[in-house]
């Protein structure tokens, strides 16, 4: 059973797909590498320029989709660049939180982000595959897709910052009566030498805690990018965009990071309406026997592409602004600007 209408899998040149592909590995990998050979702390200016470089070579890959495809390839790969990096942010603020539970070094945070990032494209490959092939198979996948963004939107709006911290401490507290882990860091090593004897090092948790992370975030992300497109290519390409960089991000944001309250309520927008998208094209298109005896409903409105980019985009200016505008007044009220109290919160 094969999906209709505008989320039909569109089609690009094969050597530009395998060529992207093999690009993006290449700068994964170099990437890798710089954070492995020199592991630092960046500074403002040179998180700023990676940040610009990797969002620059997203538009830039979107203009050439524009040109060897159509608007609707281009408009296809910057929704769902936007909706998975608005994601990527939100799961930065629980790295923040990973960081800052187990004091881990500065210096070796790159790294510890940079793991997490392999980790989250490994596991969105994976169910950017499944995905693929239960929406090939089974059209009516879209309305539990589109159920559980709304679910997930709505989790998203009401949770609180404890709730997640509980069942992380949960699952470290089962680890540590499992296995022995120092007290200390050895650089960015799993494994150490404490009294002639090898124990793991708490990065082994840290790096468990950005994996389990990563699973939660990639089960939320790819529903709502197949909301957006049903291409595997440019699914995968969207998520890979969205994740580079967000290793600098992350310094550059620094302690604002924290005070975008409202952030959360932006995503939870953007999950909402892609659900609700996702609802009303599987009534369109959805071929089950009992609706309209397998011929769709007609009333159901079809959600284009650029209506989606407005909604995400609007969604995370809004939000951002708010945040801002918010965290600026009680700067304010405790005596302070905002950017005092977010470098002092970076020099920390």
């Amino acid at each position: 059973m094969i999906v209709k209408g505008p989320l039909l899998e569109l089609a690009l040149p094969l050597w530009f797909e395998i060529g992207s592909l093999v690009v993006l590995t290449l700068i994964l990998v170099g990437d890798l590498l710089l954070v492995y050979k020199r592991p630092h702390v960046p500074t403002l200016k040179e998180a700023s320029l990676w940040v610009a470089f990797y969002v620059g070579l997203a538009l830039i890959f979107a203009l050439l989709m524009l040109v060897l495809g159509d608007a609707e390839h281009a408009g296809q790969f910057l929704a769902g660049w936007l909706t998975e990096y608005s994601l990527s942010i939100d799961n930065l603020f629980v790295f923040v939180i990973i960081m800052a539970r187990f004091s881990v070094p500065r210096k070796y945070q790159q790294e510890v982000l940079m793991v997490g990032i392999i980790i989250a494209l490994v596991l969105r490959g994976i169910f950017i595959l499944l995905g693929a092939q239960l929406i090939e198979n089974f059209s009516w996948i879209f309305y539990i897709f589109g159920a559980f963004l709304l679910y997930t939107a709505i989790r998203q709006a009401i949770s609180k910052e404890d709730e997640a911290d509980d069942v992380e401490n949960g699952f470290i507290r089962v680890l540590r009566r499992r296995i022995n882990i120092s007290s200390e860091y050895d650089g960015s090593k799993i494994r150490t030498l404490v009294d002639g004897r090898k124990i793991f090092t708490p990065m082994l948790i840290v790096f468990l805690a950005i994996g389990t992370t990563d699973l939660i975030f990639a089960l939320d992300s790819i529903p709502a990018i197949f909301g957006i497109t049903t291409s595997p290519f440019i699914v995968f390409t969207a998520n890979v965009f969205a994740l580079m960089g967000l290793r600098q991000l992350y310094f550059l944001l620094g302690g604002l990071l924290e005070r975008l309250e409202y952030l959360k309520y932006g995503i939870a927008v953007i999950l909402a309406f892609i659900g609700v998208k996702l609802v009303l094209h599987a009534l369109h298109t959805n071929e089950l026997p009992f609706i309209n005896g397998g011929n769709g409903v007609e009333w159901a409105p079809e959600i284009g592409t650029w209506a989606s980019l407005g909604v995400i985009i609007g969604s995370m200016a809004i939000a951002t602004v708010a945040s801002l505008i918010k965290a600026s007044h009680d700067a304010r009220k405790r005596g302070h600007t905002l950017a005092e109290e977010v470098a002092d919160h970076v020099e920390k």
